[in-house]
């Protein structure tokens, strides 16, 4: 065990600041996934060239920031002073992360233990909706699961909005999938959802007016004069310290994001969430998020 406040990190490290891995919300995850005497796997330090009794990270430099975000006073380490400024690019280069596949499989090897979804997200020091995610592609429906088994689409946002437009366009979405030159990226599968969006519109807006809604038993035409009754009739009542439809705009992850408050919860503390910026849906604990606006639609 050595003190963290011998340790300096490499000034030559191979990976600059704006590497994702040293973003502070993945060193916080790491942090998390750490026990009382830190990391499992311990530094790789040398002695400090120039100054006795220091050291200098080799291989760790997460881990050490981790460490010290953890609050811990000493860390784990090995010395190894036969080191040069290839070994840390050849670790970095050669790291093969679990796929999305390995980690739903160990999600789901956890869930049959008994473990709850929050207690693998502690576990690993992961969010509850990373978890989430990850658990959903142990249930895909066919021409997604053989996609996503297939390895042509290895993004879980992607795998979850396929899910989104599948469920409401199966045959169209099957269609587009069975083609094997097509390519599955969060870019073309958006492209098709917006695609499917503009045709189910236009395919409603194309309805004979006159067509009688079995249940109404009115025409589409009668049905809009009643809206609009009674929607004149609502304009008069309008409270103006009231919203017509609220839009509540939240962060996740540090992306944009508003909550889908047309959908049910999957449990109590937790919401459905769409990104703004791709259109992905998610669920995720109320606790995850930051409240940043409260808007009228």
């Amino acid at each position: 065990m050595i003190d963290l406040d011998l340790i300096d990190e490499d000034p030559e490290q191979p990976r600059t600041a704006e590497n994702p891995g040293f973003a502070p919300e993945s060193i916080a995850e790491l942090a998390a996934s750490f026990g009382p005497n830190g990391p499992k796997s311990p530094l790789s330090l040398r002695d400090h060239p120039d100054v006795p009794g220091r050291y200098i990270v080799n291989h760790g430099a997460r881990r050490y920031r981790a460490c010290g975000v953890k609050g811990l006073a000493q860390a784990p380490a090995i010395i190894d002073n036969d080191h040069n400024e290839d070994d840390q690019v050849i670790e970095n280069v050669q790291r093969e992360d679990m796929t999305p596949r390995e980690i739903a499989a160990y999600i789901d090897r956890k869930m049959k233990k008994g473990f709850k979804k929050k207690q693998i997200a502690d576990l690993i020091g992961k969010s509850p909706s990373f978890i989430t995610q990850h658990a959903a592609l142990l249930d895909l429906p066919e021409p997604i699961a053989k996609v996503f088994n297939s390895g042509r689409a290895n993004d879980v946002t992607v795998v979850s909005e396929l899910v989104t437009a599948y469920k409401k366009n199966p045959k169209e979405v099957g269609a587009w999938l069975e083609d094997e030159n097509q390519e599955v990226t969060r870019g073309e599968v958006k492209l098709l959802r917006e695609f499917l969006d503009d045709k189910r519109a236009n395919e409603q807006g194309d309805r004979d007016p006159d067509t009688v809604d079995l249940v109404s038993g009115k025409t589409d035409n009668e049905a809009g004069n009643d809206v609009q009754g009674k929607e004149s009739k609502q304009e008069k009542e309008v409270d103006p310290e009231k919203l017509k439809k609220a839009i509540i705009q939240v962060e996740h992850d540090g992306r944009p994001a508003r909550l889908i408050l047309t959908r049910r919860p999957p449990a109590e503390g937790y919401a459905w969430m769409k990104y703004e910026d791709d259109g992905a849906e998610f669920e995720a604990s109320l606790t995850d998020v930051k409240l940043v606006a409260l808007l009228e639609g």
